[in-house]
């Protein structure tokens, strides 16, 4: 493929990975910035946590499809033979990397963005959608265990390329365990402020299960 071809489809890869879902959801449906409450943070999580359930789903997805549309790119190429069976792995990390990228840095907002996690979560569902199911079964664990959305988020990452390495899926391919680890470090350096208040005992908690008040009769 050309190095043309290979630049314009990065740039896509950013400009989708880019798209601030959560500002603009905010700002267009309800006429909030969730960038001025809560944690300030671009994210899903935030968005959860200042515009409610159905607002952070919506978000949550949009930002997964952003990171398995990107990654997916690959395919599309394979597809019309520019590039051959043995490059597509290679090409879903560049594009699904730089998606991630995009979303911690959208070119949209200031270069201001979340934390790329629910983007990761759809590079891996569009690399290994068995393993990427496995890594969201512990991630929902862990939630439940924890009330924690970081530690979560930073274990259900780490999980990625352990599983891996223990040959859960066969024998690992370097390439994947290299990128996991890779990907666990971007989530540990996107995260430290949550470690820190993890180790302070002051990272929020969210409230799965609230239950309402029916009231006195």
């Amino acid at each position: 493929m050309s190095l043309l071809m290979t630049l314009l489809m990065v740039i896509a890869a950013y400009l989708l990975g880019s798209i601030p879902s959560s500002v603009w959801y905010g700002i267009g449906y309800l006429g909030i910035d969730v960038r001025k409450f809560g944690s300030k943070n671009a994210g899903a999580t935030n968005t959860f946590r200042v515009l409610g359930k159905r607002a952070g789903t919506v978000v949550m997805l949009i930002d997964v499809l952003k990171g398995w549309t990107a990654t997916m790119l690959a395919v599309l190429l394979y597809y019309f033979g520019l590039i051959t069976d043995d490059q597509i792995l290679t090409y879903q990390f560049i594009f699904g990397i730089v998606a991630i990228i995009g979303h911690i840095f959208p070119v949209y907002v200031n270069f201001k963005g979340g934390k790329g996690v629910a983007t990761l979560l759809g590079m891996v569902l569009a690399i290994h959608p068995e393993l990427a199911l496995l890594c969201i079964t512990i991630f929902i664990l862990t939630l439940i265990a924890s009330q924690y959305v970081s530690l979560s988020s930073i274990l259900a990452t780490l999980a990625f390329p352990v599983l891996l390495l223990l040959g859960v899926f066969g024998k690992p391919e370097l390439s994947l365990v290299i990128f996991g680890f890779a990907m666990f470090l971007m989530v540990v350096f996107t995260h430290q402020k949550n470690i820190v208040r993890l180790l302070n005992g002051s990272e929020n908690r969210v409230k799965l299960f609230v239950r309402k008040d029916k009231g006195k009769r």
